[in-house]
């Protein structure tokens, strides 16, 4: 029996990889604080395949009490999760010295440790049975600095060195994990994050389309996978350039008049 767990189900990038591992699964475990966007991705489940199996849980996954209740609800059920899709988070556009302190660390807990502890348990469970799959959400701005936006960017940095290092700590078994880069894509992090004015800038792609092309690259077991080649473009440009200057062009990009 093959289980996919997704977080951050309800909307945006987790609702779309939700509708891609219903296809393939005979059981899906939805997670999110959006107890009513779950009910209707359930339904519009449910419609195309009736023998699925959908288990919702409306957690806050900024509290690592209700993170660890994810996983003591698997194991009650002996659900053995051979997918694993980290896909919530948010961010927050904000000058350093006027962000909220206690916002911020809730985004610290989503972003980094809740993604931590599931990838943790879970991979345990896949080594010793030598087989998964884990696809972790990250960022384009987990390679450069972001000033005015400065923990999200961090967060991601933090997600994609992890996703790194696990992934070669990972060689040799028949488990793999992605660390997913995109850039902009449609969703309601431009809302929460009060982002509009890089949104202006750079069109956002279909978050569907994103969830399809992590789909295929954890199906290739890759480790990596930036979305889109004027983000890859862009990522390796960087390189070539002295931190100053990135976090320079980075600013101008996060914040209007800088």
């Amino acid at each position: 029996m093959s289980v996919a767990l997704i977080t951050g189900a309800a909307s945006g990038l987790g609702k779309e990889f939700a509708k891609l591992y219903a296809k393939e699964n005979d059981v899906l475990v939805l997670v999110d604080k959006n107890e009513n966007g779950l009910n209707v991705l359930k339904e519009e489940l449910l419609k195309n395949n009736s023998n699925l199996k959908v288990h919702l849980l409306i957690k806050d996954l900024t509290n690592i009490a209700e993170v660890k209740s994810v996983y003591e609800y698997t194991t009650s059920l002996n659900l053995k999760v051979t997918t694993l899709i980290n896909a919530a988070g948010f961010g927050d556009r904000e000058d350093f010295i006027k962000m909220d302190i206690d916002k911020q660390i809730l985004m610290t807990n989503l972003n980094c440790n809740t993604l931590l502890y599931l990838t943790n348990v879970y991979v345990k469970e896949m080594v010793k049975n030598n087989e998964g799959h884990i696809i972790n959400v990250s960022s384009i701005a987990g390679f450069i600095p972001g000033p005015y936006m400065c923990t999200y960017h961090a967060t991601k940095g933090f997600v994609l060195l992890l996703g790194e290092s696990i992934s070669y700590e990972l060689k040799g078994t028949n488990v793999k994990l992605l660390t997913l880069c995109p850039g902009p894509f449609n969703s309601n992090f431009v809302k929460l994050a009060h982002n509009d004015f890089t949104f202006s800038k750079i069109k956002p792609v279909e978050a569907s389309s994103v969830a399809l092309y992590a789909y295929k690259m954890s199906k290739k077991g890759k480790n990596l996978a930036i979305v889109g080649l004027k983000n890859k473009l862009t990522i390796f440009i960087t390189r070539f350039f002295n931190r100053n200057f990135v976090t320079k062009v980075s600013a101008k990009s996060i914040k209007k008049g800088v």
